[in-house]
C-alpha cells in the first residue's frame, strides 16, 4: 500500500515523513509532492491508496486535486490538513468524499489514528472488490451479521430472553455456523477515559483505537472473538466462542494484560468482568447475570472481576461518622474530611459491605452534610453546584471508588474555597459593587445580585450593610445617580435618555430620586454643569 503527501511547505512534508510510523501502518512507499501537478503525476505513475494533502497551495488547491481524483475514478482515501477552519472548505471536502478534515498544527498521535482508520477503509475497499470479483460478497457482511445476532440476544436478555426456537430461527436467518451446543463466554469491559484524552474529547477515534487493542489483546488458539458490542457509554461486551474446554486462567491472564495496554495506549483505566461460559441456550441468563452484577458491584479501577463469584446479599447501610466529618468542615480541614471518607470507602469495600445501593446512600449523606454546612454560612449550595462539572462528576460517582472520591473532592474543595471567599466580606462586597456600577442600566434586584455570589439574599443584604454602612438598595440608587450625573456633565443626551441609560424607564421617578440625592432636578443640574463650562 502506498501513501502520497502533498504540501508546499518543505518542513511539514519532512515532519510527516519522519514522525509518522509508516511501517506500523503497513505503508510500503511514501511519495511526496510540493504542488498539485506533481501529485497528479505520481498518482498516474504509481498506485496510491492514502492521500494526505494541504488545501491552500500556490499552484492549485488540495480540493482541486481531490476533484480530479474523483473524476478519474481513483479509489483514494484523502485526508486534508489546513490552517483555516473555513466552513466552505469543509463543505467542499465532504462533497468530494474526503476521509478526514484536520486542522493544523498537526497532533501526530491523533493523525496516526486517523491514518489507521483510512488504511483500514482502504483495505476494506480492496477486499470488497476482491469479494465482488470472486462472487463471495456475502463475506463482507459476516461480521455485521454476527454483531446483529448478538446485539439482539443481549438487548432481549433484560426483558424477554430469546427462546431456543427464536435462537435457531435467528441463526438460520443470519446464516451463522452456530450450533445450540457450542460454548460461548461473554466478557464485560468498562472503560474510564482520562480527562483530556481521546475518550473524553473524541469518542469515535477512541472507540476505533479501543477495538484495535481489544482484538489484538484477546487472541488465543482456544477461542475466537465473535463480536465486540458497546451496550452503553464506555461499556462493551466481548463474546468468545470456545473450540475446546473453556480455560478461566487463560481469560483472566488476557484481561490482566489488556488493562495496562488500555492505560498506556488508550489513556484510560479499565475493569474486566468475566462471565461464566455456557451453551448458546444459556447465554441470555448468563448475560443477564453479568449486567446485573455490573450494576450492583462497586468497583476499583484496573481490576478483573468474576460474575460467577458474585452473590447478591442484603447489606445494611452503616453511615460514616457524620459529626466528625462536620467538625472537619467547621475547622476548614478538607484534607482530613477526604481522608476520613476515603478510609470509610476502602474499609467497607474490603469487608464486602458496600454495593451500589449503600454507596448511593453514602453519597446522599455527604451531599446533605455539605449543603447543610453551606446553609449555615448563608451560601446557597444548589446554585453553587449548578453546572456541567458538578453534573458530570455526580453522574459518574457510582461507577467506581475512584469516581466517588473525585466527586467528593470536587464537592468539599468547592465548599471550602467558597466559604473562605465569603469570609472575606470586602471581596464579596467589592464584587457586588463592580457589578452594580457596570450594569446600572439593568434590573438589579437583591435576588439577582445574591445569585452572583451564591449567597442567600437576606445574608448578602446584611453583609453589604455591615461592610459599607449603606443598604444594598440605597447603594444601587447612589450608583445610578452618580452615573446619571456623569452623563449629564459629559454627553449631549436628553435627560429622559439619561434616565433610561441608568436603569429608570419611569422619568418622573428618576427625577424624584435625582432631586432627593442631588438637591436639583436633572435639567437644573445639566444647565448648571453647562454654565460652569
Amino acid at each position: 500500500m502506498n501513501a502520497l503527501l502533498v504540501d508546499d511547505d518543505y518542513f511539514v512534508l519532512t515532519a510527516l515523513e519522519k514522525k509518522i510510523d509508516w511501517k506500523a501502518l503497513q505503508i510500503d512507499n511514501v511519495y511526496t509532492a510540493h504542488n498539485v501537478a506533481q501529485a497528479r503525476d505520481i498518482i498516474l505513475r504509481f498506485p496510491v491508496e492514502i492521500l494526505v494533502s494541504d488545501i491552500d497551495m500556490p499552484q492549485g488547491s488540495g480540493l482541486e486535486l481531490l476533484a480530479w481524483i474523483r473524476e478519474e475514478k481513483y479509489d483514494i482515501q484523502a485526508i486534508f490538513l489546513t490552517n483555516y477552519a473555513d466552513f466552505n472548505y469543509a463543505q467542499k471536502a465532504i462533497e468530494l468524499q474526503s476521509f478526514e478534515y484536520f486542522l493544523k498544527p498537526i497532533e501526530f498521535d491523533k493523525l496516526m489514528l486517523i491514518l489507521q482508520k483510512a488504511v483500514a477503509r482502504a483495505k476494506q475497499h480492496r477486499n470488497d472488490e476482491k469479494a465482488i470479483q470472486e462472487g463471495y460478497f456475502w463475506q463482507k457482511n459476516h461480521a455485521k451479521l454476527r454483531e446483529h445476532f448478538w446485539r439482539k440476544l443481549v438487548d432481549a436478555c433484560t426483558s424477554f430472553p430469546m427462546k431456543p426456537a427464536d435462537l435457531i430461527r435467528s441463526i438460520e436467518e443470519q446464516r451463522l455456523a452456530y450450533r445450540m451446543t457450542d460454548t460461548f463466554q461473554p466478557l464485560l469491559l468498562h472503560m474510564f477515559p482520562y480527562n483530556g484524552s481521546l475518550g473524553d474529547t473524541e469518542k469515535g477515534l477512541f472507540d476505533f483505537a479501543l477495538l484495535n487493542v481489544l482484538y489484538e489483546s484477546f487472541q488465543s488458539a482456544g477461542f475466537t472473538v465473535e463480536t465486540i458490542l458497546e451496550i452503553r457509554g464506555y461499556h462493551w461486551i466481548a463474546v468468545l466462542k470456545w473450540n475446546r474446554t473453556p480455560d478461566p486462567d487463560v481469560v483472566e491472564a488476557l484481561c490482566s494484560s489488556f488493562i495496562p495496554k488500555a492505560n498506556r495506549y488508550l489513556k484510560a483505566d479499565a475493569c474486566c468482568t468475566i462471565a461464566s461460559s455456557g451453551s448458546l441456550e444459556q447465554m441470555s441468563g448468563i448475560v443477564k447475570r453479568l449486567l446485573h452484577m455490573n450494576d450492583e458491584v462497586v468497583k476499583c479501577r484496573n481490576q478483573t472481576f468474576h460474575a460467577e463469584r458474585f452473590r447478591r446479599q442484603s447489606v445494611d447501610y452503616v453511615p460514616p461518622d457524620l459529626p466528625k466529618l462536620e467538625d472537619w468542615l467547621n475547622l476548614n480541614r478538607p484534607d482530613a474530611f477526604l481522608a476520613e471518607t476515603s478510609s470509610y470507602l476502602k474499609q467497607h469495600l474490603s469487608r464486602q459491605t458496600l454495593n451500589a445501593s449503600t454507596l448511593s446512600l453514602f453519597r446522599l449523606d455527604i451531599v446533605q452534610l455539605v449543603y447543610s454546612f453551606l446553609k449555615t454560612k448563608g451560601i446557597e449550595a444548589h446554585k453553587l453546584y449548578a453546572g456541567r462539572t458538578n453534573d458530570r462528576l455526580l453522574a459518574l460517582s457510582l461507577d467506581s471508588i475512584e469516581d466517588m472520591e473525585a466527586y467528593l473532592n470536587y464537592l468539599v474543595i468547592t465548599a471550602m474555597d467558597y466559604r473562605n471567599f465569603t469570609e472575606q466580606p470586602r471581596s464579596v462586597v467589592e464584587q457586588i459593587k463592580r457589578h452594580i456600577h457596570t450594569h446600572c442600566k439593568d434590573d438589579l434586584t437583591r435576588n439577582d445580585l445574591a445569585e452572583l455570589v451564591y449567597l442567600h439574599p437576606d445574608y448578602l443584604a446584611r453583609l453589604f450593610k455591615k461592610e459599607t454602612g449603606v443598604s444594598l438598595g440605597s447603594y444601587i440608587i447612589q450608583a445610578r445617580i452618580a452615573a446619571a450625573k456623569h452623563l449629564l456633565e459629559t454627553s449631549n443626551l436628553a435627560v429622559q435618555a439619561v434616565a433610561q441609560r441608568v436603569g429608570y424607564a419611569n422619568y418622573s421617578y428618576f427625577a424624584k430620586l435625582f432631586r432627593q440625592e442631588v438637591g436639583l432636578s436633572p435639567n437644573e443640574y445639566k444647565r448648571g454643569s453647562r454654565s460652569e463650562e
